[in-house]
């Protein structure tokens, strides 16, 4: 789905439902990187989160990445924060 984040320009948004299916990450994985600040969200539709899918998609690499490397997840949000 695309939906309209401003006049000017379009980016693509994806759900937190699709996040599952498009990336096979489990919801509650989706929840809890969201609640975290891992993952941003771009905008509400209704009772729905909205994720830009470039930014899901970068940033479930570089997570998955890093847990490979051992980085526990207090430390890859510190590092993804630029903190």
């Amino acid at each position: 789905m695309i939906y309209k984040l401003s006049k000017v320009m379009e980016k693509k948004v994806i759900s937190a439902q699709e996040i599952v299916s498009k990336f096979n990450t489990p919801y509650y994985t989706v929840n809890y990187y969201t609640a975290i600040g891992l993952l941003p969200v771009s905008a509400k539709v209704g009772n729905k989160r909205m994720y830009e899918e470039d930014v899901v998609k970068e940033r479930l690499q570089k997570i998955s990445e890093l847990a490979r490397e051992g980085y526990p997840l207090n430390l890859i949000q510190k590092k993804l924060s630029g903190a």
